[in-house]
């Protein structure tokens, strides 16, 4: 199998190394606008060459995992040089633009458009890891807009890699995961800044920081490069969401101000049902 990941970092990264896992025989190609990225993912073993655009119609699967300010411009492009047989996905984090992007594009039956939600905080090849999207979910939107074979191919290959499959379409897509993603980054982005303004002395952050502050602020560290573009594309979306939570944080502050103790801890109580949420589905192989 012949494959070429476009965006050599942590999803692209990772994919290629389950890839190289899962199918021994597979020659893996890098395409990247960072040369030592390039360098860096040939020396850790995730990718076997560097790629070329003009290669990508002897492509049996093309991933392109880049911010997707650049997946907009780069998608129609790679959709013009592909072969007939030629699956090529994305993983960027909105929908509906990139989906409205390739509308009407001769080669859309090529695409499909994915969302697996998995990731950590880091980026770059060095980030790449074995098996992280094992039990992660991943997004499909407008599968019926893919030749059903290529569909085939490129299911076999997440369900090999451990994914659950949910369908989704692109609106529903970017309004969800405004909740559920976009709205904790932003969360977690906000509370380092605050904490940073605050606490001038590094030292009393680094000595008096728990594992709950860690753990809240972890995603802060998840690169401007890659959020700031979605943050525009899903803007109403995001905008809504703030507005509900900036709701819930003046409504807290309220009760906090008139020493409504009763009425915190009924807020925190009936959140608590989140876990129950969290807990997930078993994953489905089949």
């Amino acid at each position: 199998m012949k494959v070429y990941v476009i965006g050599i970092g942590l999803i692209g990264g990772s994919m290629a190394k389950d890839i190289k896992f899962l199918y021994p025989e597979s020659e893996i190609s890098g395409i990247d606008v960072d040369g030592d990225h390039l360098q860096q993912a040939k020396t850790l073993g995730l990718i076997d060459r560097q790629g070329t655009i003009d290669e990508l119609k002897e492509a049996d699967l093309v991933i392109v995992s880049i911010p997707v300010d650049a997946l907009l411009q780069l998608i129609p492009n790679v959709l013009d040089t592909v072969g007939e047989e030629t699956l090529v996905i994305d993983a960027g984090s909105t929908k509906a633009l990139v989906c409205q992007m390739v509308e009407k594009h001769p080669n859309r039956r090529n695409f499909m458009a994915c969302h697996p939600i998995a990731g950590t905080e880091f980026s770059g090849p060095s980030a790449a890891l074995r098996g992280l999207f094992e039990e992660k979910t991943n997004i499909i939107c407008e599968v019926e807009k893919t030749a059903f074979k290529l569909q085939e191919k490129g299911l076999k290959i997440f369900r090999k890699m451990g994914m659950r499959i949910r369908y989704m379409n692109p609106v529903a897509h970017d309004k969800h995961i405004a909740y559920v993603s976009h709205l904790s980054h932003i969360s977690s982005f906000m509370l380092g800044k605050t904490v940073i303004e605050k606490e001038k002395n590094e030292r009393d952050i680094f000595d008096m920081a728990g594992s709950g502050f860690e753990s809240t602020v972890r995603l802060a560290k998840s690169s401007p490069a890659m959020w700031t573009p979605i943050f525009k594309q899903n803007k109403n979306n995001v905008m809504e969401v703030l507005e509900a939570y900036i709701e819930n944080l003046q409504a807290f502050q309220s009760k906090l101000k008139k020493d409504d103790y009763e009425g915190i801890y009924n807020e925190m109580d009936n959140t608590n049902k989140i876990k129950e949420i969290l807990k997930g589905i078993p994953l489905n192989k089949t």
